[in-house]
C-alpha cells in the first residue's frame, strides 16, 4: 500500500499530477481544490495517498491532509460514490465543508458537487451522519489532521551545467486551523457532558475561527430555549 508520496512535481494536468520520487514518476489524481493549492512544476510536494486496485488498473489519489483522506475513505464507502465523485465532493466543499454538510444533514451542499444527484447526496448524508463527529475529532490529532498540509521533504534538483546539486525549498504548510479549532471545540463540549453527535452539530453551526469562539457560539446553540 502506498500511503504517502513526497518528491518533485513534474507536471500538472486538469485532474492529476506527476510526482517524481527519485527518478520514478507517480501519477496521482487530486481534487481541483488540492490542485490549486499545489506549487508549480519543479517544486517539492507531498501528498497522502489512497491506492485504488482494479483488475486492469492501479490508481493513486492524493490528499493534502489525513483528515481529507479519511473523508475520502468514508465517502467511497457509500454505494454510488466512486473515487472521482469523492474528489468532486471534496474539491467543491473541502474536508471541513464536507463535515459540516454531513453533520447538519445538508444534502443540498453535497449535491452542489459535479456529478452528484439528489438521491446520491441524500444517501451520503444519511449513511455518514453518525460517523461525522468521529472524523471531525481527528482535526486535533497533530499537524497531519487539519493542522496543516503534509510538509514535503526537500528535493534535490540537478540542473544542466550546475556545479553541484541544489535543494528546492519545501513550501510552507497550508494552515488548517479551522479543522483543528473544530476538533478542540468538539472535545471540550464532550468533556462538558454533551453527546458527541449534538456537540458536533453545534460546532458545525457555530461561527468562529478559533476554538474559544467556537465553544462560546456552540454553547449558545446548545443552551435550553425558552
Amino acid at each position: 500500500m502506498i500511503g504517502r508520496i513526497a518528491g518533485r512535481l513534474d507536471y500538472r494536468a486538469s485532474d492529476h499530477v506527476l510526482i517524481d520520487v527519485r527518478g520514478v514518476g507517480y501519477l496521482v489524481y487530486v481534487s481541483e481544490r488540492t490542485l490549486a493549492a499545489l506549487p508549480g512544476p519543479g517544486e517539492a510536494v507531498a501528498l497522502y495517498t489512497d491506492l485504488l486496485v482494479r483488475e486492469d488498473n492501479l490508481q493513486l489519489f492524493g490528499f493534502p491532509s489525513l483528515l481529507e483522506k479519511e473523508w475520502h475513505r468514508l465517502l467511497t464507502s457509500v454505494q454510488g460514490v466512486g473515487a472521482k465523485v469523492s474528489l468532486a465532493i471534496l474539491g467543491t466543499l473541502g474536508p471541513e465543508g464536507v463535515g459540516r454538510a454531513i453533520t447538519l444533514g445538508d444534502a443540498a451542499a453535497v449535491k452542489s458537487a459535479p456529478g452528484v444527484g439528489p438521491k446520491l447526496a441524500a444517501r451520503v448524508v444519511n449513511e455518514l451522519k453518525e460517523k461525522a463527529a468521529g472524523v471531525m475529532a481527528m482535526g486535533s490529532m497533530g499537524g497531519s489532521f487539519g493542522g496543516g498540509a503534509l510538509q514535503p521533504e526537500p528535493v534535490e534538483v540537478v540542473e544542466a551545467d550546475a556545479p553541484a546539486p541544489t535543494r528546492a525549498a519545501a513550501p510552507a504548510p497550508v494552515a488548517g486551523g479551522r479543522a483543528e479549532a473544530q476538533a478542540d471545540a468538539l472535545s471540550a463540549l464532550v468533556n462538558l457532558g454533551y453527546g458527541q453527535s449534538e456537540a458536533a452539530q453545534a460546532v458545525a453551526q457555530a461561527e468562529g475561527e478559533d476554538s474559544g469562539a467556537l465553544i462560546r457560539a456552540a454553547l449558545k446553540l446548545l443552551a435550553p430555549k425558552g
